[in-house]
């Protein structure tokens, strides 16, 4: 953090929150997109969420983190959608968080506690839905994030092409 600027830090945080948010877009288009018709409720056993449910959760978690942002905790479980109804929440929502950090609004919440909280755990369903892609029968080319074109601000279904992938 610059000492002389604390609020150059503070950016910073914010911008690395962004970039995290816009990571998140990125590796959750492959599982959300061109999903099988009936994925949405793919049972990988009794005790396993569907990915329709874990789509809602999504959901509810990036709702959830923007609320800590704007300094209140509002959770709410939601229903499950259709799948392309809730893909498109999922995305609505990383827009509305991307938005929120974008402006100079106050955090409610330390950016640490932003990103441990929601932002990890929607990057672990991310990866959940990938493998029940993979165990519904329709999976997904991995990919190496590290050559991904990531851009902040991207938090939509429209996102660059993969670089490299296997």
């Amino acid at each position: 953090m610059d000492k002389k600027n604390p609020s150059a830090g503070a950016a910073l945080d914010r911008q690395m929150l962004r970039h995290a948010v816009a990571t998140l877009a990125y590796r959750a288009r492959k599982p959300l997109s061109d999903a099988p018709a009936d994925f949405s409720e793919f049972r990988a056993g009794e005790s396993v969420r569907t990915p329709g449910q874990i789509l809602a959760h999504l959901g509810d978690l990036i709702d959830w983190v923007l609320s800590l942002a704007k300094g209140k905790q509002e959770w709410r479980g939601s229903k499950v959608l259709p799948w392309q109804e809730g893909v498109e929440r999922f995305y609505k929502s990383l827009g509305a968080l991307d938005a929120y950090l974008a402006c100079d609004a106050p955090l409610g919440e330390t950016p640490e506690k932003l990103f441990q909280g929601a932002i990890a755990d929607s990057l672990t369903h991310v990866g959940q839905l990938a493998i029940l892609r993979r165990l519904a029968g329709a999976p997904i080319r991995g990919e190496n994030f590290h050559k991904a074109e990531i851009a902040v601000g991207r938090v939509g279904a429209d996102q660059a092409a993969p670089k490299l992938e296997f």
